[in-house]
């Protein structure tokens, strides 16, 4: 499974606007120059995170975007969803009887890709603005270069939930 740019770039931006705010409103046009993101892209894109609740518009001179929420009250999957992009991994719609299949069946695989993308929901939901802007997300890297080098890894999002399905 891919995530869209859709859902990429709305992450980074809300990364980078946190990241930059310091109180004051932080514009698009700084926002896409730093990220290499198209200004307009970013318009719509913040259009769909206002009207989800996370930004708020600060219009006039000086004006531009702050976080609605604390970084720490901000997660991966909030933005992912404000700005419509599915975190599925199957070709059915969620919640239908019907399957993908041409006979409106069910494809043997699909329990599986159905919980992968319930666990990818569970691991963006885990993860802050805050734990990415503290490089907080390390994952199953951390551990294998923690296992290379003899260290002992850090306590991560992804970790916990691991350690909570083990």
């Amino acid at each position: 499974m891919k995530l869209s740019t859709k859902g990429r770039y709305a992450v980074m931006a809300m990364v980078d606007l946190a990241a930059n705010s310091d109180g004051k409103p932080v514009s698009l046009a700084e926002i896409a120059e730093r990220q290499e993101i198209s200004l307009s892209y970013l318009e719509q894109l913040f259009g769909k995170l206002r009207r989800g609740g996370l930004v708020k518009s600060v219009r006039g001179p000086g004006g531009g975007y702050l976080l609605s929420r604390s970084t720490d009250d901000t997660r991966v999957s909030d933005i992912v969803v404000a700005v419509d992009e599915p975190l599925r991994a199957t070709r059915c719609k969620a919640g239908s009887s019907v399957g993908c299949r041409g006979d409106n069946g069910r494809c043997l695989t699909h329990d599986l890709w159905e919980e992968l993308g319930n666990q990818i929901h569970m691991f963006l939901s885990s993860v802050s603005l805050e734990d990415v802007i503290a490089k907080r997300v390390r994952g199953t890297r951390n551990r294998l270069a923690a296992a290379t080098t003899g260290e002992s890894p850090a306590e991560t999002p992804a970790a916990t939930i691991e350690r909570a399905l083990a």
